[in-house]
């Protein structure tokens, strides 16, 4: 299997809108830290140590009888490639660093990411659509089962499992679900469920994790404690919590729609007709519409837009995938008015300009 169909394959297994709650759930991930013992963490090993590291879990996984992988090192693979990867979670952006003897290993259907020598020796991933915890991490799990079975993992009988950054130290399990809150983030009541989240041991963070912004209102919850706390215990928290997100934003958009169903309708249709009609789309208005549509899709506000393209565009529009789809390097300019292209090509207009015209009949 090539490394060009990662690249060149714009749709990924987690943005499919299916899986339990995926009108608001858009994906569950779940991630494992692991370290080898006999070796320095990555932030100060050698480079035989990071290639002695590299071939071990190398080794292990494209041996094994189980699903085809895929390796890629980093250094090997283009600034603007790693970029897709990036944008499409695949990898963090701390892995795409080339410089540091990284590399990546991928399942065929891009479910499982085994980082290498990222901020710890081994970090495992899974992503699966929707609201799918206890999958995700029986898959993870099978994965790890397969490399402690062949590797010496840094452990601790006091302590778990020995990290690099010591908030990983114990599971070294981070679980998340990406959830798509529109309603909670008009109303602004957002503002207030983070702190309170904080409080309950999970983290609320943009899209691409810690330090980022959350475009077209999607956050990504995760529990913020590894240490005192088993995996389930970790994944039966961060449930409940999802749960009680995906009650408080069903409810928001219940009032929105009693309320101020006008304002509302007005407010989406305008960001349907903008990316149906824009020939220039920075990235924060089509995140803004994007969202705006996928929640009059949930609503039955509008029809006749496929909700799984929705999800798909929200990865187009980042700088990597337009550049890679476009064949050719692009200034911010031309990344906008490319954007703004492919959307238009990306949606069937036909039936949007439909779904327009019996919206203004109604």
């Amino acid at each position: 299997m090539s490394t060009e169909k990662f690249i060149r394959n714009e749709v990924t297994g987690w943005m499919a809108a299916h899986g339990e709650h995926s009108d608001i759930v858009m994906s569950t991930r779940i991630r494992l830290a692991r370290n080898l013992t006999g070796y320095l963490y990555p932030i100060a090993f050698t480079e035989d140590d990071a290639m002695a590291i590299d071939r071990a879990a190398t080794g292990v996984l494209l041996d094994s009888d189980g699903p085809d992988y895929t390796y890629m090192k980093m250094s090997e693979i283009p600034s603007l490639e790693r970029l897709v990867l990036i944008e499409k979670h695949l990898i963090s952006p701390h892995l795409a660093n080339p410089n540091r003897h990284g590399a990546v290993i991928l399942s065929e259907d891009e479910t499982v990411s085994v980082m290498i020598n990222e901020e710890d020796h081994v970090r495992i991933q899974c992503i699966y659509p929707g609201l799918q915890l206890e999958d995700a991490y029986k898959k993870a799990d099978a994965v790890d089962d397969l490399l402690e079975s062949e590797l010496p993992y840094a452990f601790d009988e006091d302590f778990g499992y020995m990290t690099s950054c010591p908030s990983n130290t114990g599971t070294g399990m981070r679980a998340s679900v990406m959830m798509h809150l529109p309603a909670l983030t008009i109303t602004k009541q957002i503002d207030r469920i983070i702190p309170a989240i904080s409080r309950l041991g999970m983290v609320v963070r943009g899209s691409y994790g810690e330090g980022s912004e959350a475009p077209g209102n999607v956050y990504q919850v995760s529990n913020q404690t590894t240490l005192g706390k088993t995996e389930q215990e970790i994944l039966v928290d961060l449930g409940n919590i999802t749960s009680r997100l995906i009650a408080h934003e069903r409810k928001s958009r219940e009032v929105l729609l009693a309320k101020s169903r006008l304002a509302l309708e007005n407010r989406l249709f305008r960001s349907l007709g903008t990316i149906v009609y824009a020939r220039i789309l920075q990235t924060g208005e089509a995140a803004r519409c994007l969202s705006d549509v996928r929640l009059g899709i949930d609503l039955g506000i509008i029809e006749d837009v496929d909700v799984s393209i929705l999800n798909e565009l929200m990865i187009f529009m980042q700088p990597g995938f337009l550049q890679q789809y476009a064949g050719t390097e692009l200034s911010q300019e031309e990344r906008d008015i490319f954007r703004a292209k492919l959307f238009r090509e990306r949606l069937n207009i036909a039936d949007t300009l439909k779904s327009l015209e019996e919206g203004t009949q109604e």
